[in-house]
């Protein structure tokens, strides 16, 4: 053997172990993670997702590879993101929120889907029941619709002045278009007069904002219906905390923190042979009363000390 072929056999030699790297890396199973909002947004919800799945021994870069997307609150990038999900031959697609679950749905029957949180999984068709999903999608209820006479409930004790309500939802979403009509049956049992206003493209906020008279129930919340309710100085509860720290007056509804970790909990058994058929629908557990005494003291109010002693966060 010559001095060339010497060398050729070496740098044969070396380029295996970077082979062998490329064909681990492209053997890890995949994670499509499927974010309604942006990163910033969720990122507590994410840390949750990822903190569960490294305490179950799945670490990110090492035996599993996590795909981040997010639709930055367009619905129509949902079908977009599901669609390269399919291309890249996930193991599993995490989603928050019935819409985005609805579209991987449609995209494939194959792939499983666990949701972190869907308002109505069984009136939109997500699963055929709670304790038997069928099909290959299986995950979280918020339980959105159940506690929505909660929500006014806490509003017009924030508020005892309450005659009119308003309620602002993204009709897209067919398990906020179901929230909305129980919003109505709660504001009529309370004796109040509803209003509901269909959002279906960020634009279509401030418009909507123009006719409000009072207080308000958001379905679905950016940090703009935040400032617009600021503005008009009108009272705000809302389903989860971290749109109360950006202006909000008040949150009520599941830990969506918790709800991943459960989620994260689902992908676990699916990567390990578990089929999503065969996982039931799990319920909240944990719910959350978050104050605003910030935007109360804005707003002009006086939180009655009876409601701030059942609050699980006071935010001053």
């Amino acid at each position: 053997m010559n001095r060339r072929e010497i060398i050729a056999g070496l740098g044969s030699a070396a380029a295996w172990p970077l082979v062998a790297r490329a064909q681990q890396q492209a053997k890890l199973p995949t994670i499509g993670f499927l974010g309604s909002a942006t990163a910033s947004l969720e990122s507590e919800r994410v840390a949750a997702f990822a903190q569960r799945l490294r305490e179950l021994g799945w670490i990110d870069g090492r035996n599993v590879a996590i795909e981040y997307r997010w639709s930055e609150g367009r619905n129509e990038r949902y079908a977009e993101i599901v669609a390269e999900f399919v291309r890249l031959k996930v193991e599993v697609i995490v989603t928050q929120g019935t819409a985005p679950a609805l579209a991987a749905m449609h995209a494939t029957s194959v792939i499983p889907i666990v949701f972190a949180g869907s308002g109505a999984p069984v009136a939109s068709g997500l699963v055929a029941s709670l304790a038997r999903p069928g099909g290959n999608v299986t995950g979280l209820s918020n339980q959105q619709a159940d506690i929505t006479s909660k929500r006014v409930q806490l509003l017009r004790e924030a508020v005892p002045v309450l005659r009119r309500l308003a309620i602002l939802g993204n009709v897209g979403n067919p398990a906020v278009a179901l929230e909305m009509g129980d919003a109505h049956e709660a504001a009529r049992r309370f004796g109040l007069d509803a209003t509901a206003f269909e959002i279906r493209r960020a634009e279509d906020i401030a418009p909507a904002f123009e006719g409000l008279k009072g207080p308000v129930l958001t379905t679905t919340n950016r940090v703009r219906i935040n400032t617009l309710a600021l503005t008009a100085r009108l009272p705000t509860i809302v389903p989860s905390r971290d749109y109360v720290e950006t202006g909000c007056l008040m949150s009520y509804g599941p830990s969506f923190p918790d709800l991943y970790r459960h989620a994260a909990d689902y992908v676990d058994k699916v990567l390990r042979g578990a089929k999503p058929a065969d996982l039931p629908v799990l319920q909240p557990t944990k719910f959350e009363l978050v104050i605003n005494l910030t935007t109360a003291k804005a707003l002009g109010l006086t939180i009655p000390e009876t409601l701030l002693a059942t609050a699980d966060e006071v935010i001053q």
